[in-house]
């Protein structure tokens, strides 16, 4: 399986930092925040990864990632997103890079304490679909959220809603199988003016083969001032125990998070 990493976007909502980087390569504790994705994956065994990024401080991953190999990447590509047009516009381009097999796809600004080796088996072995994994928070407006019905199966996702049906939300890692790239192609624009990664978890829940699992451990985006500080206040606590952040080997990027 191959993953995905999408780190496009304007970061706005951290200027005026990201006035002169892209939001992804801002530090998080003692390192870029690209790396925190690359080693959830690395964990999970996905070796070969795609970046898709954008904007005019694109050229700056390819300072940083370089061909990928000193961080244990064995195959590292890029992306490049014209414009903002959501995260499913965005996954359209890494279809070629997918090559019709299932793909991990992480937001670049998601940082977990656990690891996602057993969703990344088990989707391994569905037969098809696309998988979730889902994390209680106290803000769920924020985020895509989950609607249950009476016998707590997924009724319905729902993008940053106003009165959020619970506080379950989805997180921004998920897989998928290789129809996902149909599935964005057929996608029409949002009241956002974006393709809206929801609505292609929506598409696999109407044909009955979206499954989840809730995620152990702390997470965080880190897309807002307040949950940047956060991030890197997690990983600062996490380097109690002398691992690099997901479970990953120590001394990977060059040295396990410090104590």
């Amino acid at each position: 399986m191959k993953g995905v990493i999408l780190a496009g976007g304007l970061g706005s909502r951290l200027r005026p930092l990201t006035l002169v980087t892209n939001k992804h390569l801002l530090p998080v504790y003692d390192r870029p925040m690209i790396y925190y994705p690359i080693q959830c994956m690395l964990n999970a065994g996905i070796d070969e990864i795609m970046v898709v990024t954008g904007g005019e401080h694109a050229g700056d991953f390819l300072k940083l990632l370089k061909n990928g190999k000193h961080l244990g990447v064995r195959e590292l590509r890029y992306g490049y997103q014209e414009g903002e047009g959501g995260i499913a516009d965005a996954l359209k381009l890494a279809e070629d890079f997918a090559d019709g097999g299932k793909i991990c796809v992480i937001l670049g600004d998601n940082i977990i304490e656990g690891n996602i080796k057993k969703a990344a088996a088990d989707f391994f072995t569905q037969k098809s679909g696309a998988k979730i994994i889902l994390k209680e928070v106290p803000d769920p407006q924020r985020f895509g959220v989950v609607e249950f019905d009476s016998n707590q199966r997924i009724k319905t996702l729902i993008e940053k809603p106003k009165n959020p049906p619970s506080n379950m939300a989805v997180t921004g890692i998920y897989f998928y199988d290789g129809d996902c790239f149909k599935v964005c192609q057929s996608l029409k624009p949002s009241g956002r003016g974006e393709l809206e990664i929801t609505d292609v978890n929506n598409y696999y829940l109407r044909r009955g083969d979206l499954t989840h699992e809730t995620l152990d451990g702390w997470w965080t985006d880190a897309g807002t001032f307040e949950s940047l500080h956060r991030a890197s206040k997690f990983v600062a606590e996490s380097g109690a125990n002398h691992m690099d952040l997901a479970g990953a080997r120590p001394g990977l990027f060059g040295g396990g998070v410090r104590g």
